[in-house]
């Protein structure tokens, strides 16, 4: 079973999930503060985190930019705060997902799916794609640039992928939400823009002279490869 950590101080909602994520078939661990979080993430080896940005000892941001120095696995930030730049931050951290509290837990639990599908859902009609320098491995879930390993969570390898899959291909952010999410979705657009910039600097960082991913000025993405 998939180990999913809920990070939450909320004890009433924490267990709620817990229930609704156990009678989904995964096994939830808990965790009412920060400090507490850290400890079983590093413990457990979770699957995925749901991380509440209002936590008593420490701020959710925080500890989300703790977890990216060492795991890319996916995470869903929990957040009653109504300021769009909390959301904004979190998913240049490398959170994968966002739900506003209050939410309905099978609302939590399909996002969790989605989320978990889509780290592990291969583009069709190729085990390998290759753009330039930049090769990605579907089977083993691993992306290179210039034969050095990029470290992308999983909504970036799964959006990056999806543009390679079909380069030159225009996709609207709400065609790339609706393919990284698994199938339609709710979603807010800027997510996109969010991934594409984390997405950006990581290869910048590895080919500073190339740009993969060209945008489309009021529409959305395409991948390329041209110098700059």
């Amino acid at each position: 079973m998939q180990k999913i950590l809920i990070i939450e101080d909320e004890e009433n909602l924490n267990r709620i999930l817990q229930d609704y994520l156990r009678h989904s078939s995964f096994e939830p661990y808990f965790a009412f503060t920060g400090t507490e979080g850290l400890r079983i993430w590093r413990q457990q080896s979770p699957d995925m985190i749901l991380l509440d940005l209002n936590l008593p000892d420490m701020d959710g941001l925080d500890l989300l930019r703790e977890v990216r120095k060492k795991d890319q696995l996916p995470v869903i930030m929990i957040t009653a705060r109504v300021d769009e730049v909390d959301r904004l931050v979190g998913l240049e951290l490398g959170a994968d997902d966002y739900i506003t509290k209050p939410f309905s837990p099978r609302e939590v639990v399909a996002r969790v799916k989605a989320v978990l599908r889509r780290s592990t859902r291969p583009v069709p009609q190729a085990d390998r794609l290759i753009l330039g320098k930049l090769q990605i491995d579907l089977r083993g879930h691993e992306a290179s640039l210039a034969g050095n390993p990029l470290d992308l969570t999983p909504a970036e390898f799964q959006l990056l992928s999806q543009l390679i899959a079909e380069p030159d291909r225009a996709f609207s952010r709400l065609e790339l939400l609706e393919a990284t999410q698994g199938g339609r979705y709710e979603g807010y657009e800027r997510t996109i823009d969010i991934h594409i910039k984390n997405i950006r600097q990581k290869l910048r960082a590895l080919d500073p002279d190339t740009n993969y991913i060209q945008t489309v000025f009021g529409f959305g993405y395409r991948a390329g490869w041209t110098d700059r």
